[in-house]
């Protein structure tokens, strides 16, 4: 288990610099918020649910006292609802120096829709946050350092692939296949941001992260919580075992994300994640990509269809 005290000193100070983490009210984005704030930074937690959002601010100020921390409204899975957030938070604050698009839904045994009529992981996982970082991006371009934009990706962008002729699972919908979808697609749409941020002069930074296997109620009680096919159950009954056995604590998980935030050798266009066997555990550092995510003729089929279904235009 790594040093938790040591990570954080070897990091920079984000004293009066904004952080916005999405799905922070509990797991990998509670803790990539905790450190933040550790950090100095003013963490704004963004989540769906506003009990759960107040109460885990409260939570953070008994861990951190000193700590600058408010909760705001953010549906991924109403375009509606994240423009709204983007407006609101434009009335907040004047720039943002930190996003992490952390928030995620992870294999619902059943095809699920957004409000908008995406499957539930392709629109929640890319979509909703292709969208908010499109809108944000001019709070992002206001800071005096860049912004730095994280997507979270997974271990399971492996095993992803883009399934143009059926994105929404319309015709086929096999849980795990969708989510992996999904985490390819935001490790894509991040190197395709970044790509595109130094092409045409974007004042961001990009910098990609995953957690390795950490301990998280995603994970726990998500993978269809029981339910689903014989396949379905024995997969789930299998991960949330490796998982407790070889996973990492939360906090551990989301080191890779605060690392691509605040570290000195966090460079754009890298991925980050553990380094241990596997990148399963251990300390962060650099990530291997899949060689699915490094066709850009792929990552910009995407990005021009993510464009149409959301009717976000970054120019």
């Amino acid at each position: 288990m790594n040093d938790r005290r040591s990570f954080l000193s070897s990091l920079e100070r984000l004293d009066g610099r904004v952080a916005v983490v999405t799905g922070a009210n509990s797991g990998l984005g509670f803790e990539a918020a905790c450190d933040l704030a550790m950090l100095g930074a003013r963490v704004i937690l963004a989540s769906r649910n506003t009990e759960r959002n107040e109460a885990a601010v409260r939570k953070l100020l008994s861990r951190i006292p000193s700590a600058q921390a408010e909760s705001a409204s953010l549906d991924l899975a109403s375009l509606a609802s994240v423009k709204k957030f983007s407006d609101r938070l434009a009335e907040r604050v004047s720039s943002v120096d930190v996003l992490i698009n952390n928030a995620g839904v992870m294999a619902p045994p059943d095809r699920l829709e957004t409000q908008d009529g995406f499957e539930l992981q392709f629109g929640v996982n890319h979509l909703g946050h292709f969208a908010l970082t499109g809108w944000l991006k001019p709070l992002l371009e206001a800071s005096p350092d860049r912004g730095i934009v994280i997507p979270v990706a997974s271990l399971a962008a492996w095993k992803g692939r883009i399934q143009f002729d059926d994105l929404q699972s319309r015709y086929r919908y096999v849980p795990f296949h969708a989510y992996n979808q999904s985490k390819l697609a935001n490790l894509m749409f991040g190197m395709e941001l970044c790509r595109r941020a130094m092409t045409e002069g974007w004042k961001l930074h990009v910098r990609i992260a995953h957690p390795g296997w950490a301990r998280t109620q995603l994970i726990i009680n998500g993978l269809g919580s029981g339910t689903g096919s014989l396949l379905t159950r024995v997969t789930e009954l299998g991960a949330n075992v490796a998982f407790r056995l070889m996973g990492q604590s939360a906090a551990e998980g989301a080191e890779p994300f605060v690392y691509a935030a605040a570290s000195g050798k966090a460079e754009d266009g890298n991925y980050y994640g553990p380094t241990g066997a596997g990148e399963r555990t251990g300390p962060p550092g650099l990530a291997a990509i899949p060689p699915s995510a490094r066709h850009p003729g792929i990552a910009k089929r995407l990005w021009d269809v993510s464009e149409r279904l959301t009717g976000i235009v970054f120019d």
